[in-house]
């Protein structure tokens, strides 16, 4: 199947007579025919359903569409993308271990790298991602066992060599975890260029409505845990009966333990209702991207011939220092893109941000959607609004102008949606002028 026909009908084949929709299945706990049949699920979980902590049928239908679109050999939902994260690596890694990241990635992640993992005795060694193949090989310790990155920063936008840090990775015996959520499996599937582990917060654009917060952890099937540093993976699990999981379940080795370890102690799974919710966002998956990558280019491609802009990043852009390198993962758009704007633009984003909710709708999608750059003015703006001299009302009201520009630019690219029509846009752009602040701009 192609991969639009997947978002539709992967993960959930009904027989007859039984609902064409994915149902929600709101139960914590299932029925047995025996006591014998409780017995061997609970000897081994793959056999059945067990508890709602960590399986549900709702849940797990999203888990083996996400995992084929990814094309690996089995998924695991979380709660979260952080805990995605966070349990991709405890699957491996334990007190006194250490691991190598890409220092360019999601803020909340480095804050668990640096900080909370550093309190539980693992250690996180930040490598730059645009390091030589060298520079990563002598970050490597005796007792690093994983290599992360993201495909495409967040909000950074720097594109991830998959293939240079997987290279490294496999000559020293550990797997590369790719978190793939900017690109999502329709855009980028790094198990083609050597990732062994991917991971989404699919609260962004696989869900796609902002309705949802979760995560997934997909494993490709193709790492060797039986190489000698990780006998976790090769030695019996007490808490699980002795299970020896390269011997009991093989290539799915990884994905297993995570479940009956991981998730049975820390209980991070999705409700069946929030799983469903991410069953819609997944079907119109296909359709989104490609929009948001064409609006992404429209906007990209007006803010860099712009002489307010100060920077344009946005990897489909020729100019842009990691245009090649997306092309050598078969990508020519990206969804997002960040910028930075002159000072008085920023001055002047800043004080209308209070404001900015008029605009944070189910069909604008600010936060995730591709335009992007509400949220990294955030990352720039000053809390400290300064006194405009005379000299600079001129530009600052024609930076004012290229703000509202951009606003109508995105919201008129942004959707197809009819309640937002350029009339509707207008509209929107005369509430925001309502708002600014008396006095903002100088006057003779």
């Amino acid at each position: 199947m192609k991969i639009e026909t997947k978002c539709l009908h992967s993960g959930y084949t009904p027989k007859n007579t039984e609902p064409r929709v994915v149902p929600i299945v709101q139960s914590t706990t299932y029925v047995y025919d025996s006591t014998d049949d409780v017995a061997a699920v609970f000897d081994d979980p793959t056999k059945s359903l067990i508890y709602s902590r960590f399986e549900n049928p709702t849940v797990m239908a999203v888990e083996e569409k996400i995992n084929a679109l990814e094309g690996g050999i089995g998924a695991m939902c979380t709660s979260s993308g952080q805990a995605a994260s966070l349990l991709s690596l405890l699957n491996i890694l334990k007190a006194g271990d250490s691991f190598i990241s890409a220092a360019t990635i999601y803020g909340g992640t480095v804050n668990l790298f640096a900080y909370t993992l550093k309190k539980l005795g693992i250690e996180c060694i930040f490598v730059n991602a645009d390091a030589s193949e060298d520079e990563i090989r002598f970050a490597f310790k005796p007792n690093t066992k994983a290599v992360f990155g993201e495909t495409l920063a967040n909000p950074a936008l720097a594109v991830f060599d998959i293939e240079k840090f997987a290279k490294i990775a496999h000559e020293n015996g550990v797997p590369l975890i790719i978190d793939n959520t900017f690109p999502t499996p329709v855009l980028c599937r790094p198990f083609e260029y050597g990732a062994d582990i991917v991971i989404h917060s699919t609260t962004k654009y696989m869900d796609g409505h902002a309705v949802q917060g979760g995560g997934v952890i997909v494993d490709s099937g193709n790492f060797d845990w039986t190489n000698g540093k990780f006998p976790e993976f090769t030695e019996p699990d007490e808490s699980y009966h002795g299970t020896i999981y390269t011997k009991a379940y093989g290539k799915a080795a990884y994905i297993v333990k995570a479940r009956m370890q991981l998730m049975r102690d820390f209980g991070c799974y999705p409700s069946a209702q929030s799983a469903f919710y991410l069953n819609l966002g997944l079907e119109t998956l296909p359709i989104r991207m490609k929009q948001y990558c064409e609006n992404a280019k429209i906007v990209s491609e007006f803010l860099e011939a712009n002489d307010k802009v100060e920077s344009v990043n946005y990897p489909g852009l020729a100019s842009d220092k990691y245009h090649d390198l997306l092309l050598s993962i078969s990508l020519t758009a990206v969804p997002v893109l960040s910028h930075l704007l002159s000072r008085a633009a920023r001055t002047l984003l800043s004080s209308l941000w209070i404001h900015l909710n008029l605009l944070q709708t189910r069909y604008t999608l600010l936060i995730y959607a591709p335009a992007y750059f509400i949220r990294q003015v955030q990352h720039t703006v000053s809390s400290q609004k300064s006194s405009l001299l005379p000299a600079e009302s001129a530009a600052v009201l024609s930076d004012f102008l290229l703000v509202l520009k951009m606003l109508k630019i995105y919201l008129t690219t942004s959707s197809r949606d009819s309640q937002l029509s350029t009339d509707n846009t207008s509209l929107i752009v005369k509430k925001v002028l309502s708002v600014i602040p008396k006095g903002l701009f100088y006057i003779q």
